[in-house]
């Protein structure tokens, strides 16, 4: 072997380094996502001829979702990223808990079922859309009150607009309504 010549310290083979590991493991859990995606959508009927069926549209996102994973994951081992930051919990729990207490608020709920006796009303669209925001915003390192109050009024009419004007839903309102 010549002297110029230099060995891998793990005696050759393939290598191959994640040069930007934000991408590259992002990628990766949208392709574990669109495999989950695919095995859920598996006893649904597909297409039929020129007819979608119930399972098409699911399998067709999901297939996409995949392929767009693949890519991201691609491009983290090709081109150089920001590295994996620390993960902060906060925010997620604040929006998870919003979309909870927004499905408890919006049409009621009784919590028996957990050992406690207490019935929540039904506050309707407008109460829980508005509550259910400012809830998720709380999770934000950079919340600011008059910000967030202007934005959760805009988001509340947004979705009084979108769901009870445009696709004509059957929201109950207000409490009283």
């Amino acid at each position: 072997m010549p002297d110029d010549a230099k060995s891998s310290p793990r005696g050759g083979g393939f290598q191959f380094k994640v040069r930007g590991p934000r991408d590259f493991y992002g990628g990766l859990v949208l392709i574990a996502l669109a495999i989950v995606a695919i095995w859920a959508s598996g006893d649904l009927p597909g297409q039929a001829g020129f007819a979608f069926g119930p399972g098409t549209a699911p399998r067709m996102f999901a297939t996409l979702l995949a392929i767009f994973g693949a890519l991201v994951a691609l491009t983290g081992l090709f081109m150089d990223g920001p590295p994996i930051e620390k993960y902060a919990l906060k925010g997620p729990a604040y929006v998870v808990g919003a979309i909870v207490l927004f499905a408890l608020l919006i049409r009621g709920a009784s919590l028996d079922y957990i050992g406690v006796p207490v019935q929540l009303p039904a506050l309707g669209l407008v109460p829980s859309t508005f509550i259910a925001f400012m809830v998720s915003i709380m999770g934000s390192s950079e919340m600011r009150w008059i910000e967030s109050l202007l934005a959760a009024v805009a988001m509340t009419i947004f979705c009084v607009v979108l769901f009870v004007y445009l696709l004509q839903l059957p929201f109950q309102l207000w409490p009283w309504v």
